[in-house]
């Protein structure tokens, strides 16, 4: 017996907690939702003029629209009335209708046209935040974030947001104001009719909270979901040659066929729970009309048949039809909030994620006393560094480097030993979790960023072009470049007359990430770019990688030459091409395991001389 009482106030417990953290999830995505709206509505008070415009424009018009029904109705009871029709309060009235009717669209559409500009606005500033905000985030952001995720936000997600802006929160508005004053005059008609909204208002704005309490998440999920294809698709398609060098199709089309699949599922279950609010809300309002009619049609035959009946439920015909056009106008704006009521959630779904990108933590700021490296020399010292991207995973452990001004410092070793991390490291892409890295004696956290990377040029293996001219591309680092500086820093890495032989020269223009043209050909204008720029200190990873052995030998001539009296850091592969640096390391399982020249070290008959047989045996 004690054993049951225990084992059923244990289940009482579980109840309880599985209750109470449902309740503050709920609560959690209530607050979620009101700071998100919060944070759109301070987007519209940066254009204050043109929403006090907006806002006029809408109660103005919504002001005339009410009054039709009212008027309507007296020219109604000028048409029932027992000595005859009134012909002339008939068409004074049926005038002022059409006047107010054609005033009110007048207004709607300029209002219209004002709230899809101010939309355009709101989504410019916020495209172009986001955007900046992007510059400002640490690598290590997109390091971890899939590029095609990220578009979305900027494309797919803002686009949802711009949506809701221009028509939904202009329906919102103008259905508040809709709401309200059918209310009041309703009032003024008929307070027993009013009764009936009474159960019918209540039992809609029951069912739509419930509603959209559950189709919230599905929106949310939607979003996500679209991003991740995206995610994929960018990344399949930017790497096309390699997937039909693999015979690959089939593979990444039934991947793409699975992700599809769970984004079209989440669309759908998103949109078929949205959809469903609009028509049951309408079933329930169109019920209200019904019993407002019949009603109003009762009490004005009991106030054509009984004198006996109370001020209060005397109706005539113009009364009874200005209460059913009211009716409509209070209930319509009602089912109209419900059917966009999926499209509002979509777009707090979007604004999340879009204010979620924006909150990111941009990278560290420079300290406040942060100095200017000027007049730099190269000398660079790595002292006791220790590092790891995950605080579980240490990739360097205790490097102790010195590079002396104008040495060049090569960096060899096994794939994932940290050679680009010392060069992540070198930029403050990352900063070191313990040690100190100076240049010039001075610590890279105690110097701002940008003359940090000033004293950098860098030339990467994965070569990044932009769609513009040849000129454009080159001058990319020092953009008041003269031409004779471009020709020399291109004759310099040897694609001087490969660039002439081009009908429009250094005019031509270069699709996205240079694609028009060979991979060795856009490293040799990254060099080239290289060259141009007049930084004290190079990095150059896998910077030969993509040319062929007789380019490689006349850049490393221009190398030579341009790296003179300057600090370099290469990385490399082929062991060749670094055999003329100071010093070399080899670096493996993040520590330094030997340093010398290239003879010291093959003399040695290390790690080092085995890895240079390995490649000219």
């Amino acid at each position: 017996m004690n054993n049951m009482r225990m084992g059923g106030g244990g289940g009482g417990m579980g109840n309880s907690r599985s209750l109470s953290s449902t309740t503050r999830d709920q609560k959690q995505s209530g607050a979620t939702k009101r700071r998100v709206l919060l944070r759109m509505s301070k987007y519209l008070f940066h254009y204050p003029k043109t929403v006090i415009l907006a806002f006029l424009l809408m109660l103005a018009s919504n002001i005339l629209a009410l009054a039709g029904p009212k008027l309507s109705g007296i020219a109604i009871d000028a048409i029932a009335a027992k000595g005859g029709v009134d012909f002339d309060t008939v068409f004074l009235y049926v005038g002022l209708l059409i006047i107010f009717y054609l005033l009110s669209a007048v207004m709607s559409y300029v209002l219209a046209i004002i709230m899809v500009r101010l939309g355009q606005k709101i989504i410019y500033t916020l495209r172009r935040e986001v955007f900046e905000h992007l510059t400002t985030l640490p690598v290590g952001y997109f390091d971890t974030h899939a590029t095609g995720d990220i578009i979305s936000h900027i494309s797919y997600d803002i686009d949802t947001l711009n949506a809701s802006l221009s028509h939904d929160l202009l329906q919102i508005c103008a259905s508040i104001v809709t709401v309200t004053g059918a209310l009041g005059m309703m009032i003024s008609i008929s307070p027993a009719l009013l009764l009936v909204f009474a159960i019918t208002v209540p039992a809609s704005l029951l069912f739509t909270r419930f509603k959209t309490k559950h189709v919230r998440p599905l929106f949310k999920a939607r979003s996500m979901k679209l991003g991740a294809l995206n995610g994929y698709a960018e990344e399949m398609l930017s790497g096309q040659k390699t997937v039909r060098a693999y015979s690959r199709e089939s593979v990444i089309v039934d991947r793409f066929d699975k992700r599809n699949d769970e984004a079209v599922e989440a669309y759908y279950r998103a949109e078929y729970y949205g959809a469903m609010i609009g028509p049951s809300v309408n079933f329930i309002n169109n019920l209200s009309i019904a019993m407002v009619t019949v009603l109003g049609g009762v009490l004005y035959m009991l106030s054509l048949t009984t004198s006996t009946l109370p001020a209060l439920l005397v109706l005539t015909l113009g009364d009874v039809s200005s209460f059913v056009q009211y009716s409509r106008k209070f209930a319509g704006p009602i089912n109209e909030l419900a059917n966009i009521m999926s499209e509002l959630q979509s777009a707090l779904a979007a604004a999340e994620r879009v204010f979620r990108l924006i909150d990111e933590e941009p990278e560290i700021a420079d300290k406040a006393d942060a100095v200017l490296l000027t007049n730099v020399k190269g000398d660079v010292d790595f002292d006791h560094v220790r590092f790891g991207y995950v605080p579980e995973k240490v990739i360097l452990h205790d490097l102790t480097v010195h590079a002396g001004e104008g040495q060049t410092i090569a960096i060899v070793g096994p794939t994932g030993a940290g050679k680009t991390t010392v060069i992540n490291l070198l930029m403050r892409f990352y900063d070191v979790n313990e040690g100190e890295i100076r240049i010039d004696g001075t610590e890279l956290r105690d110097a701002t960023r940008s003359s940090l990377r000033g004293a950098f040029t860098m030339v990467l293996q994965e070569t990044w072009l932009f769609h513009g001219t040849i000129f454009e591309n080159i001058t990319y680092g020092k953009e008041n470049a003269t031409m004779e500086e471009v020709i020399a820093a291109a004759k310099a890495a040897h694609i001087h007359h490969y660039i002439e032989s081009l009908p429009d020269g250094y005019q031509t223009v270069l699709s996205d990430d240079g694609v028009n043209i060979s991979k060795g050909q856009k490293q040799l204008i990254t060099i080239a770019r290289a060259m141009l720029a007049d930084a004290p200190m190079l990095i150059l990873d896998e910077a030969t990688s993509n040319v062929d052995s007789r380019t490689e030998q006349q850049i490393q001539e221009a190398m030579h030459s341009l790296m003179r009296g300057r600090t370099c850091f290469v990385i490399a592969h082929r062991l060749s091409t670094i055999q003329n640096a100071d010093t070399i390391l080899v670096i493996k399982d993040g520590r330094v395991i030997e340093s010398g020249n290239h003879e010291a070290l093959m003399r040695t008959g290390g790690f080092y001389a085995g890895l240079y047989n390995s490649q000219f045996s």
